[in-house]
């Protein structure tokens, strides 16, 4: 199977490096924002490969909805109000609170996919959660909530960027 020119194994690759990028430079936008800086480029970075990440996550041959594809439109619904809040309302008035949570939020989402997808491909972790049922893999996804729950309360709390 061909996606794009390129085989399935190397589409995957591609797929997986950009939402790497996606997550670090969403980890760097999020404390950044706890700083109280915009962090500009990175910001752009995490946008846009999180977007890609979704879009390449549509192009996988799949039958009917999977858990992912819905991951992927709550992504890109979320990215959406990120980008409205952050170029399109400046940051300004509720603005900025709508950027710092939608943020998070799509970094959440990304990292979450990032959790269930290494408990299924990584063998260390697949032999601790074969079914995706075991206690292991729910812990991590409650630890990822709780995380994210505490990133996203610091960073509007934080978050009160001057200039652009």
């Amino acid at each position: 199977m061909m996606i794009l020119g390129m085989s399935l194994a190397r589409f995957t690759q591609v797929h997986v490096a950009i939402s790497l990028v996606g997550i670090a430079a969403g980890f760097l936008v999020i404390f950044g924002m706890m700083a109280g800086k915009k962090m500009v480029l990175w910001t752009e970075l995490f946008l846009i490969t999180t977007a890609l990440t979704s879009i390449t996550g549509f192009m996988f041959p799949n039958r009917g909805v999977t858990p992912g594809i819905v991951f992927g439109i709550l992504s890109m619904i979320v990215l959406l109000f990120a980008v409205v809040a952050r170029y399109g309302g400046k940051l300004g008035g509720g603005w900025r609170g709508t950027y710092a949570i939608t943020a998070v939020l799509a970094q959440f989402l990304n990292f979450f996919v990032l959790v269930v997808q290494s408990f299924e491909k990584v063998p260390a972790l697949h032999a601790l959660a074969p079914t995706g049922k075991e206690m292991p893999l729910k812990v991590a996804q409650i630890l990822t909530l709780v995380l994210f729950i505490v990133l996203g309360v610091v960073a509007y709390r934080k978050f009160r960027p001057t200039g652009d």
